[in-house]
C-alpha cells in the first residue's frame, strides 16, 4: 500500500485528530522508506540541522561572551572609577569645595561624594621610569565612591598619612618598577621650578606604603594613589581639583551628571563614566553587531540548505502527492506537508543549537580554563585584553532575536520547494508509476 493511504488509514483507525499533513511532514522528515535515495535525502537534511544548531550555538556563545567581557571590564572599571566626576577648568582647584559636595549630595540618586586631585606625572626608581596618573584621595571618603577603598581600607589606604608622602601603586605598576611596601620612589611632577639656571622638574621621594589589584590592567599598570594633602603640597594646588560622585544607579550616570550641570552654582566640567570611556564602549557595541550579522549568515545558510533538502523530497515524493491529490487533497494541504517537514528541520535545530549554547555559555569558566591547560596557552593576555579570564554573559534579549531569526530563516526555506510541490499534477506524476 502507498505510503499516504497507509498514513491516512492508520489516523482513522487510530482516530488521530492530528491533521494528516502534520504526520506525513514528520514521516518524510525522518526519511521513509529505508531506500538509499531516501537515506541520502535524511543525510542532507540531518546537514541542515546540524548546521543551524552549530549556527545558533555560535551566535549564543560568542555574544554571551561579549556581554560577559563588557560587564567583567566595566565592573572592574568602576571599581577603581566614580560615575561621575566633576573638575574645576584647566585643572585648577575648585572655587568652593564645600559648597559642591553640599549640592552634590543633595541629589536624591547621589550616595556619595568625595573631593580628589588628579594630574599625569612620572613615577622614577633608579633607571626605570613610568608615566601615570596620580590621584590624591581622603581616605576617609574615598570608601564612599569607589568599591576599590573598601577593599585596601584595612591593607593600604590608611597608611596614607598627610606629611608622610607614602604612595599606594597598582600591582602591574610596582612589579614593572620592581617595588614592594617599604620602598623608596621618585615621583616627578609635571611643572617644574624656575631658578637662575632655569627650569627644573619638582621631585619628591615617597615611600611605597601598599598596592591593589583592581583585576584592570590599564589601572594596575599606571594609577599611582596619595593623600589628598600631600597631592597639594606637590602640585602647588590650593584645594581638589574635583569631587568624585557614586549614583544608585550608574545606568542613570547620564541623566544625573544633566541634572547636576543645572543645580551646581560653579561653573564646573561634569563627566560621566560613558563620557570617559565612549570610544572603548562604542567599539564593543560596533563590534557585537558586526558579529551578530555575520554568525546570522551561517544560520542562513543553513536554513536555506533545506532548500535543496525539500526539492529532493519534492521529486522523490511525486508519486505520493499524485495519490494524495486525487484523494481529495488540496495544494494548500501539499504544501503544508512540506512545510511541516521543513519546519521540523528548523525547529530541532534551533532547539539543539540553543541547548548546545547554554551548556557552552554558562559553562565557559569550566572549559576555559581546561583548554588553556590542555593546550598550555593564555586565550586573553592582560595587557591585551585588560582582563585574564574568559566571563560570558547570556542574555535573554540576544537569545530570543536569535532563536526566533532562525525558525523565521527555515520557515522561509521551505516556501518554495512547498509551492513547488503543490503545483505537481498528479496526471504527469503517476504516467510512469
Amino acid at each position: 500500500m502507498p505510503e499516504p493511504d497507509r498514513v491516512l488509514l492508520q489516523c482513522h483507525n487510530a482516530g488521530m485528530q492530528l491533521p494528516y499533513e502534520l504526520i506525513l511532514g514528520w514521516r518524510y522528515t525522518r526519511a521513509g522508506r529505508a531506500t538509499r535515495r531516501n537515506g541520502f535525502i535524511s543525510f542532507i537534511s540531518g546537514v541542515s540541522m546540524l548546521g543551524i544548531a552549530l549556527g545558533v550555538a555560535a551566535l549564543i556563545i560568542v555574544l554571551s561572551v561579549m556581554n560577559g567581557f563588557q560587564k567583567e571590564v566595566r565592573d572592574r572599571m568602576l571599581g577603581v572609577v566614580s560615575h561621575i566626576e566633576i573638575l574645576a577648568p584647566n585643572g585648577e582647584a575648585l572655587p568652593d569645595v564645600a559648597r559642591t559636595l553640599t549640592q552634590v549630595r543633595s541629589n536624591p540618586a547621589v550616595v556619595g561624594a568625595a573631593p580628589f586631585i588628579a594630574t599625569q606625572a612620572l613615577l622614577a626608581r633608579g633607571e626605570d621610569m613610568k608615566g601615570t596618573m596620580v590621584r590624591g584621595i581622603d581616605p576617609a571618603r574615598e570608601g564612599e565612591v569607589t568599591e576599590l577603598a573598601l577593599e585596601l581600607k584595612n591593607s593600604g589606604l590608611n597608611r596614607l598619612v598627610p606629611g608622610e608622602f607614602g604612595v599606594v601603586l597598582g600591582a602591574e605598576l610596582a612589579r614593572s618598577l620592581g617595588v614592594i611596601s617599604g620602598d623608596k620612589v621618585t615621583l616627578v611632577a609635571p611643572s617644574g621650578q624656575v631658578t637662575p639656571a632655569g627650569v627644573v622638574p619638582r621631585l619628591k621621594q615617597m615611600t611605597v606604603v601598599g598596592t591593589f589589584d583592581s583585576g584592570h590592567f590599564e589601572y594596575d599598570s599606571g594609577l599611582v594613589l596619595i593623600h589628598i594633602e600631600d597631592a597639594a603640597r606637590i602640585f602647588r594646588l590650593e584645594g581638589p581639583s574635583g569631587v568624585r560622585v557614586k549614583l544608585r544607579d550608574l545606568h542613570q550616570a547620564r541623566e544625573v551628571a544633566a541634572q547636576l550641570a543645572t543645580t551646581l552654582t560653579d561653573k564646573l566640567l561634569i563627566r560621566d563614566w560613558t563620557r570617559q570611556n565612549r570610544t572603548w564602549f562604542a567599539a564593543v557595541q560596533l563590534e557585537k553587531r558586526m558579529m551578530f550579522i555575520i554568525l546570522t549568515l551561517i544560520v542562513a545558510v543553513a536554513a536555506f540548505n533545506l532548500v535543496s533538502t525539500l526539492v529532493m523530497t519534492v521529486t522523490d515524493k511525486r508519486a505520493d502527492i499524485a495519490i494524495l491529490r486525487t484523494l481529495g487533497a488540496s495544494p494548500g494541504s501539499i504544501m503544508g506537508i512540506f512545510v511541516v517537514q521543513g519546519a521540523m528541520v528548523g525547529v530541532i535545530g534551533t532547539l539543539a543549537g540553543l541547548a548546545l549554547g547554554l551548556g557552552v555559555a554558562l559553562n565557559i569558566d569550566v572549559i576555559v580554563p581546561a583548554l588553556e591547560r590542555l593546550l598550555d596557552a593564555s586565550f586573553l593576555p592582560r595587557d591585551i585584553y585588560l582582563i585574564s579570564r574568559m566571563p560570558s554573559d547570556p542574555q535573554q534579549g540576544d537569545i530570543l532575536p536569535i532563536t526566533l531569526i532562525s525558525l523565521v530563516l527555515a520557515f522561509v526555506a521551505t516556501l518554495y520547494p512547498s509551492w513547488r510541490a503543490s503545483r505537481v499534477n498528479p496526471a504527469e506524476a503517476l504516467r510512469y508509476e
